[in-house]
């Protein structure tokens, strides 16, 4: 059985064509649509493929290449064809509790991490987890999760944020939001340094949403994949402040660069419920078997030498720092609203302002302002619609990872090494403010 095209138990009967012939059949498959950010990635390539300059800033797939020792394992573990357990390697999960206990202060037990082919399926494993739940998803919020939760035949309840909030959740929010509750287990699966806002928490705020997650008895999935990329080095575990049921989700997408190897890793809390442990091994088994074994062996050197690693990560950030605030400066001077980055390498302008002057454009939802905005500029954006927003609020992500690393020998420099990031970020200005 696969995950995304399963028969269902309740079946609804429809018309459709088979081949050009009408026929009255019945609907036996899930509807499921592609995935925003794949698709984006997908259309970008199609015009590049026509010859046509797309900037792309739609697709989160970071610039910089991994650590040159952890290439150079890779290499070399590339003919370990071997499976691993389910769980993962022994010495890669105690490593990676060593390094996120120096890192942030996290503490987890090697035999409470779960290693997997990315962190994606460890989220949707654990909902798979549940017979049915209340999934508890902030706007915005990755793509994946609401689809997620969808497959996984559960009750979805938006968690409203605003600008003006900088996107975050509070306890206020959770606790209205719990008043649509259906039933007994609650899941909260939340995102910082965020995608797509780029935006992280305070402690206190996490002290405030911890308190209220523990009286409403949640699971909170905490996704902290950006948590390495903050970019003041002082990102904040939720699994501190609600250690008794925080399950903490990462990888080597992002800090490390290796999106496609699909290195994933979910952390959870010291007294989980045997049976939920062992749904998920068993989940985990008859699904994704193990993550790739070189990959695995790749991933023990990053975790590795910390200081080395972290030598790595002071080199994206300041690099990544400087791009995002320049992004920043240049849209909200031109009278587009966007917050300052505080991680990873995402930003979420607000369109809204521009509303009356859009519309009068034809353009009515983020989707026709991407569409169009990718048509007539090339450059690629990923609308708020995708993020769980209704499709006429007008905002969109802005991925700022269109450039090249620079070489060894070489400074960074923001005009020479970005000049596709420039050239969007002035198109986007013009673009909007016509």
């Amino acid at each position: 059985m696969t995950l995304l095209v399963i028969f269902i138990n309740s079946i609804k009967e429809k018309a459709f064509h088979v081949f050009g012939t009408s026929k009255r059949s019945i609907n036996m498959y899930r509807e499921v649509e592609e995935s925003q950010t794949l698709l984006i990635n997908t259309q970008s390539k199609i015009l590049a493929g026509q010859n046509k300059k797309v900037i792309k800033l739609g697709f989160g797939q970071s610039p910089f290449l991994p650590p040159k020792a952890v290439l150079e394992t890779l290499k070399k573990a590339v003919h370990h064809k071997e499976y691993s357990s389910v769980q993962g390697d022994l010495e890669l999960r105690e490593l990676m509790a060593k390094f996120h206990k120096r890192h942030n202060g996290l503490e987890v037990e090697p035999d409470n991490i779960l290693v997997a082919p990315g962190s994606k399926i460890l989220i949707y494993n654990v909902l798979l987890a549940f017979e049915k739940a209340d999934v508890f998803i902030p706007a915005p919020a990755w793509v994946s999760y609401g689809p997620q939760a969808k497959l996984a035949g559960h009750h979805i309840i938006k968690v409203p944020t605003s600008f003006e909030e900088r996107w975050r959740v509070s306890a206020k929010t959770l606790n209205k939001a719990a008043e649509s509750k259906q039933h007994k287990a609650s899941i909260l699966i939340f995102n910082y340094p965020g995608n797509p806002d780029g935006l992280t928490y305070e402690e206190q705020e996490l002290i405030e949403l911890a308190k209220a997650t523990k009286s409403l008895d949640m699971l909170v999935i905490a996704d902290e994949i950006y948590g390495l990329l903050d970019h003041n080095f002082s990102h904040l575990s939720f699994a501190n402040y609600y250690p008794e049921r925080t399950i903490t989700t990462t990888g080597l997408s992002k800090w490390c660069g290796a999106g496609g190897w699909r290195f994933g890793a979910a952390f959870l809390y010291k007294n989980i419920e045997p049976a939920l442990k062992k749904a998920l091994i068993g989940i985990g088994s008859e699904t994704y078997s193990c993550a790739p074994t070189p990959v695995q062996m790749a991933a023990k050197t990053a975790y590795k030498d910390y200081e080395e690693t972290k030598a790595y990560l002071d080199y994206q950030i300041r690099i990544l720092k400087q791009i995002g605030n320049f992004c920043a400066d240049r849209l909200g001077a031109s009278g587009i609203r966007v917050h300052s980055p505080q991680g990873g390498f995402y930003l979420f302008p607000d369109f809204s302002q521009h509303k009356e002057r859009l519309n009068n454009r034809g353009i009515k939802t983020s989707a026709q302002l991407c569409q169009l905005l990718l048509k007539e500029t090339g450059v690629a954006l990923l609308p708020a619609s995708a993020f769980g927003f209704e499709d006429e609020y007008l905002a969109a992500r802005l991925a700022y990872v269109d450039f090249q690393e620079p070489g060894e020998e070489q400074d960074f420099d923001l005009n020479t090494d970005c000049p596709n990031i420039i050239e969007g970020i002035e198109k986007i200005c013009k673009y909007i403010g016509r």
